[in-house]
């Protein structure tokens, strides 16, 4: 019995010990250890690479012999990912997985879109940059130039606070003329010449930005100042998706002018020995009373959906802005539709949209003579005060450009309404494979209207309430109709080829304006113009200072066409022709041919580049195209017109009656050789790619001439009817070279980070400007009016220098009695002579500098850290001047006298007996060089709600974070386009700010 239960009880021991066997033997089969080598095609260990077990958090990263060990079940799947390659996944069967990755070509084989068609990254010979929507840069914006600044390299943007400003000057590789159009072509859709105000920034899918000749040619005659190609966004095959994205953001003013206090305006006075003939006691901040706390709110409502043959997408965006600045601001109220069918068994594909807004603006006073809120709130003293005793604005009778900076803003109001609707057309007919018939129509219609009424009250206007109107009709219609062939032969040879014709009208300026004045009280404002008691001899205006003179028609006939070769993307060749025919210029040379060509050859396809085992791409590209700028030039230009003059009265001699009549006098000489400006450009790049696509870019150089500038040249009365004729005659070169690098330092399974950086340098020359038969003689330009020097300029178009050359006196300290001295120099070779003079004379203005940077900069970091993304986006510009005219004007000490305000610098930094401080020389000529942290965003994503909400990202923006710069002004963000860049005027520079921004997009 005893041996039965020892028995019994060793069996039962034997039975745990197999149970807890087994149970770790399940174990270990359940916590499997899977080890492994991950590597390249040829053999190479790939270091870092993100192993993950699919659906959780569980993972590790490949070390520097490539391999991995990680603790997976088995049946479970394992994602493997790394940069330049394709992510692959392995389903755990055994312990030991070796992984050999593929390069992922999706960068190569990403879609460019260019002229009239798209074709594959790997296949393009041109200079071509491509912005996500998800890389635009993020700010409460409605322009596409805002949302590009500092992320395409040779693309100089620059921004101002301004509400209804938005981007001061747009240039891509230097200006290319000297009309002052320097904004490049834009291209919605494929529909160019698209106005951009009728196109929400959330609609926006891509941008592609089109930089040398051999891309912009196909679009011939508009394309000199490059081209802009705008993608919107398109429905989707599958259920309807919602999406919500709106954002709230607060301006305050980054960097103003510290103006003297009251306090301090009497003490200096008094220390000073100067009198001030307007102190009543009072001590008011002009400027806090005029600026204020701006504030804009953003609403995007989108849906997009649709099925195999049918697809749709419909946004409303509503934005309304409050500027710093009281009585500035805007709201637009913006729809976009589009929908997409096939049909014929999916042979014909129709699409249709709908796109309108209505934008409404009202702006301040910002003329010149001290008739600008942006310079009376600091020039106005701040001894005075708001209002009289009695209510009304308090006045200073008596002072010349002297105006309450309030009055201005409620007694001169403006306000401007742009209505704009546009409907395209689209079908494409595939005839058979590879070959597509292809049309596209758009019909734009813009209505503008202006009204402004000077009040009672107005200090700038005395006759007892202005009220004045305007209002242009302007009407572009498009029809565009191209083939495009392309065929892959053999799975090596593919051609593309590409023929269209286009026509285009455009009926611009129709429209009517009048005022009156004269009305009983304000109660009616701009309403009812009618009421007005008294009326100018001609009322009704016939052009105004914009250049506006009625209605003009222009109409455009092209044809153009394009052939591509690519044997296996290794050698690729492109060349490209449009022939243009416009009504806009001579009779002579309405038609003009713009060729182009461009060759690609990918090194890193020939085995002795692949054997070097450092490249994963390398490509040699050069291309040469030329295109023409009819921007900036009405249908008058070469053409003969009379415009309306003074009057006079004509008798009757058998009636006596008398009759009022308008002299008609010549306006313009016919110049029938006039003809487009033609830009010529030779461009040579490398594309790069290492360390499995980890670090990539490209590096170009470029030189782009533009021949037959168009100008205004003198001319003898005695044989032409007007004293001057539009001639094409001058030369100009821009020449650079522009780096961009793209980057991913760190990647893991939880965090990345991400750099592109884009550095540009350019060289601007003006050739020439003259010939035998036009001398355009000395071209000053810009006049700041400053006091003691009211005609004198600051800057000279001069063959070989730039555009923006500063052309002034040359500061020289002090004399013995503390006056403001400059140099003096030989009125036949220019130079000093050693002598000092406090009476400049126009000899002895001379070069001191010129507004063209040495180099433009961005540079985009982004940070994920699992659910969370942060960006820090950098821009910079070096090496260029900037003539700080608030400081010269703010700095006279005759200002004090005169009642006015100055600055509290010239305590310290100037003479009080210095009675030429305001004089325009290089003192005031600052370096304008600078480095912005100009956006920070930090953004967390909810993910994963298993219902009717897919994600929500909330995230918060500031913009223009800090700026490291040596500039004394207010921001050296300054104009760098036009006739005249580099000047930080005062009379209509609207302060910069800084932005805080909070926002969310919500995905259902």
């Amino acid at each position: 019995m005893l041996n039965v239960q020892i028995k019994m009880k060793r069996t039962h021991v034997q039975s745990f010990f197999f149970a807890l066997l087994l149970l770790s033997s399940t174990l270990a089969f359940a916590q499997n250890k899977v080890t492994g080598t991950v590597s390249d095609k040829s053999g190479e260990p790939l270091i870092g690479v993100n192993v993950l077990e699919k659906g959780t958090t569980n993972g590790c990263i490949t070390d520097v012999d490539g391999k991995y060990s990680l603790t997976v079940e088995k049946g479970k799947t394992l994602v493997f990912s790394f940069i330049g390659y394709q992510k692959q996944e392995v389903k755990v069967t055994q312990s030991v997985v070796n992984v050999t990755m593929s390069e992922d070509s999706e960068l190569l084989d990403e879609v460019v879109v260019i002229g009239y068609g798209s074709v594959s990254r790997k296949d393009v010979t041109s200079s071509i940059s491509t912005v996500k929507a998800k890389d635009l840069n993020v700010g409460a914006y409605t322009e596409p130039g805002q949302l590009l600044q500092g992320k395409v390299p040779g693309l100089v943007i620059v921004q101002n606070s301004d509400p209804n400003g938005g981007v001061n000057s747009i240039t891509l590789r230097g200006a290319s003329t000297l009309n002052g159009s320097t904004s490049p072509l834009y291209v919605v859709d494929g529909i160019p010449g698209v106005n951009l105000n009728l196109i929400s920034p959330s609609d926006i899918e891509s941008i592609d930005v089109l930089r040398d000749a051999s891309a912009t040619a196909i679009y011939g005659s508009k394309a000199a100042n490059g081209v802009i190609m705008v993608t919107t966004k398109r429905g989707q095959d599958g259920p309807a998706r919602v999406t919500y994205s709106g954002y709230a953001a607060w301006d305050v003013i980054h960097n103003d002018h510290e103006m003297m206090s009251a306090d301090e305006l009497r003490a200096y006075a008094k220390a000073n020995g100067l009198t001030i003939p307007n102190d009543l006691g009072a001590n008011t901040d002009w400027a806090d009373e005029v600026q204020r706390t701006g504030f804009t709110h953003n609403h995007n409502l989108s849906i997009t959906g649709g099925n195999k043959s049918t697809t749709y997408n419909a946004s409303v965006n509503y934005i309304a802005q409050d500027g710093i600045i009281k009585g500035v601001g805007n709201n637009l109220f913006t729809v976009r539709t589009y929908a997409e069918t096939k049909t014929l068994k999916d042979r014909l594909t129709l699409g249709v949209g709908l796109n309108g807004n209505v934008r409404n603006e009202w702006g301040v006073l910002r003329n010149g003579e001290g008739a600008s809120v942006y310079n009376a709130m600091y020039y106005y003293s701040p001894l005075v005060p708001v209002r009289n005793e009695d209510g009304t604005w308090y006045n200073d009778q008596g002072i010349s450009q002297f105006y309450n900076p309030l009055a201005l803003i409620y007694e001169d109001q403006s306000r401007a309404t742009y209505k704009r609707l546009q409907a395209t057309g689209k079908a494409s007919l595939k005839i058979m494979e590879g070959l597509s018939l292809n049309a596209n129509f758009s019909y734009e219609n813009q209505n503008y209207s202006y009204k402004s009424y000077s009040s009672h009250q107005s200090q700038t206007n005395q006759r007892e309430g202005e009220a004045s109107r305007k209002t242009t009709e302007d009407i572009k219609k498009l029809m565009e109709i191209y083939g495009n062939y392309d065929k892959t032969f053999n799975d090596v040879h593919k051609l593309s080829l590409m023929a269209g014709y286009s026509w285009e009208e455009q009926n611009n300026g129709d429209g009517f304006a009048a005022k009156g004045y004269n009305f009983y009280d304000d109660s009616l404002g701009w309403n009812n113009i009618g009421m007005a008691n008294s009326w100018d001899a001609d009322p009704v205006w016939t052009s105004d200072s914009s250049g506006w003179n009625g209605l003009s028609t222009i109409r455009m006939i092209s044809f153009y066409g394009r052939a591509n070769y690519s044997f296996n993307s290794k050698y690729v060749v492109q060349a490209a022709v449009r022939r243009d025919g416009s009504s806009t210029f001579g009779s002579n040379n309405r038609w003009a041919t713009f060729p182009s060509a461009s060759v690609a050859w990918r090194l890193s396809e020939e085995d002795f580049i692949k054997n070097l085992g450092i490249f994963d791409d390398l490509k040699l590209h050069a291309g040469w195209g030329q295109s023409g700028n009819a921007m900036g030039f009405d249908i008058y230009s070469s053409r003969f017109y009379y415009q309306a003059g003074s009057r006079f009265t004509y008798t009757d001699p058998d009636t006596g009656k008398e009759t009022s009549y308008k002299n008609l006098n010549a306006a313009r000489n016919v110049n029938p050789d006039l003809k487009w400006e033609t830009t010529t450009m030779l461009n040579i790049g490398i594309d790069f790619g290492f360390f499995g696509g980890r670090l990539n870019g490209t590096i170009e150089y470029y030189n782009k001439t533009t021949k037959d500038m168009i100008w205004t040249y003198p001319v003898s009365t005695s044989y032409y009817p007007v004293g001057w004729m539009v001639a094409n005659v001058g030369k100009m070169n821009n020449r650079g070279v522009e780096l961009s690098l793209n980057a991913t330092p760190v990647q893991n399974r939880n965090f990345t980070w991400s750099t592109s950086l884009n550095l540009s340098h350019n060289r601007n020359e003006i050739v020439s400007l003259s010939n035998d038969k036009y001398n355009a003689g000395v071209l000053n330009r810009y006049n700041p009016a400053l006091p003691g020097a009211s005609t004198a300029t600051i800057q000279r178009i001069i063959e070989g220098e730039p555009i923006g050359t500063f052309y002034m006196w040359e500061w020289a300290g002090y004399d013995d009695k503390g006056v403001s001295q400059f140099y003096v120099h030989d009125a036949e070779t220019g130079e000093r002579t050693g002598e000092t003079t406090n009476t400049p004379e126009e000899k002895d203005r001379t070069i001191v500098g010129n507004a063209q940077p040495w180099l433009t900069m961005g540079w985009s970091n982004n940070f994920s850290y699992r659910n969370w993304d942060l960006n820090l986006f950098f821009t910079g510009v070096f090496g260029q001047k900037i003539f700080n005219e608030p400081r010269a004007y703010f700095s006279n000490i005759a200002n004090v006298s005169e009642g006015k305000n100055v600055m509290k610098s010239i305590a310290t930094e100037q003479k009080a007996t210095d009675n030429l401080s305001s004089l325009p020389s290089d003192r005031y000529l600052e370096d304008g060089s600078y480095f912005r942290l100009s956006t920070l965003t930090l953004g967390y994503t909810f993910r994963n709600f298993n219902g009717w909400l897919r994600d929500l990202r909330v995230y918060a923006t500031c913009n223009n974070v800090f700026t490291l710069t040596g500039y004394k002004g207010r921001d050296p963000e300054i104009n760098l386009g036009g006739e005249t860049p580099g000047c930080d005027t005062r009379s209509d520079h609207y302060p910069r700010t800084r932005q805080f921004l909070v926002g969310a997009t919500i995905n259902f």
